[in-house]
């Protein structure tokens, strides 16, 4: 490769870095619950870095596909060795196709006079509520998921715990706490979801 290749893809990184979600906190619980619970085939929707996606493979040596909206986050993910796919949320996949479902959507509430229309926006905005993209989600999560599949949600306290556990129950779902921990603005936890 020459210089001005490698330049280039150095920029690249650089900017893969600053628009791609990085494993904090929330990625770790995911990847505990993830490790401990997931089975099978495994989609890790919203990859971001392919972090918690690679944690599983290693851990448990399972096939598992990431899939983020953002393109920046399916390269990193691929460098990272996952295979990963561009895909909002689950409209691309075929029913059944999956023995877990791994989500750490976008959860903080934003209001909408203050969004800033960028990938990493998108990666941490929920809308006003904090649960935009948890809503749709539950609602394909059926249709893309094997019979005795499990669904592993991270869900913030600040999105509403209550309300997340409703539309959980409205998807036909029934909710386990697998993995929680307060920090001092918000608390974490993760759900595994089974059929009801």
């Amino acid at each position: 490769m020459t210089e001005d290749g490698d330049a280039g893809l150095a920029e690249r990184r650089g900017l893969d870095e600053a628009v791609v979600y990085q494993p904090a906190e929330d990625s770790g619980l995911l990847a505990e619950a993830a490790v401990a619970e997931a089975h099978g085939r495994v989609l890790e929707v919203g990859t971001g870095s392919g972090w918690v996606a690679h944690q599983i493979t290693e851990e448990r040596g399972l096939d598992v596909v990431g899939s983020d909206l953002n393109p920046h986050a399916v390269r990193q993910a691929r460098d990272r060795g996952v295979e990963a796919v561009v895909a909002d949320l689950l409209a691309p996949f075929r029913a059944d196709a999956f023995d877990t479902l791994c989500f750490n959507p976008p959860y903080l509430p934003t209001d909408p006079d203050n969004e800033w229309d960028d990938w990493m926006e998108r990666a941490l905005s929920g809308g006003e509520s904090g649960r935009a993209l948890i809503d749709p989600f539950l609602a394909d999560a059926g249709r893309v998921l094997a019979p005795d599949g499990v669904v592993l949600l991270l869900v913030s306290s600040l999105t509403g715990f209550e309300e997340v556990l409703g539309l959980v129950e409205d998807a036909g779902f029934d909710a386990e706490r697998v993995v929680e921990e307060s920090f001092p603005f918000e608390t974490l936890t993760v759900l595994v979801l089974r059929r009801a």
